[in-house]
């Protein structure tokens, strides 16, 4: 079967990691949102920039792919396993949301999307982004384009 994918990396995550990891956001939640506006939106602007684990581990394999073809079509070909290696790594996450090198990226502190999201909703939460939410009609168009501009902020 197929994880889902919200959950899928922590579900392959040993407990502490995933637990050190919500502590964090826990953390940054507390100092930032109790910080002046200035800051928050530093925060915000900088939780826009920071590179997910999905991100991170594509970078990496796509990386050692080039590596082990360039060193395969100069050096040696058995470089070129390495190649193979990386892409099957890279095709074992996409199914199971699991591969070697995850708990090497988790345990340096590398979060997932829906982490960094956690982080990023709950402050805008506390800056007071959706105080003007509409919560009437939710087939109205105009309401519709209205939260998702809130929501986009």
């Amino acid at each position: 079967m197929i994880p889902k994918t919200v959950t899928r990396i922590r579900d392959h995550t040993a407990d502490e990691v995933n637990e050190r990891i919500r502590r964090q956001t826990e953390e940054n939640i507390s100092i930032f949102g109790n910080a002046g506006p200035e800051v928050l939106n530093r925060r915000l602007a900088e939780l826009d920039s920071e590179w997910d684990i999905e991100r991170s581990l594509e970078a990496n394999a796509g990386s050692v792919i080039l590596l082990g073809f360039f060193l395969g079509a100069t050096a040696n070909r058995k470089w070129f396993l390495l190649s193979a290696a990386a892409a099957g790594f890279l095709l074992q996450h996409a199914v199971q949301g699991w591969c070697p090198p995850i708990a090497v990226f988790r345990r340096l502190g590398f979060r997932t999307a829906a982490e960094i999201d956690y982080e990023r909703y709950a402050l805008k939460a506390l800056r007071g982004d959706f105080r003007d939410a509409p919560s009437g009609n939710h087939n109205d168009r105009a309401e519709i384009d209205r939260l998702l501009q809130i929501v986009q902020r």
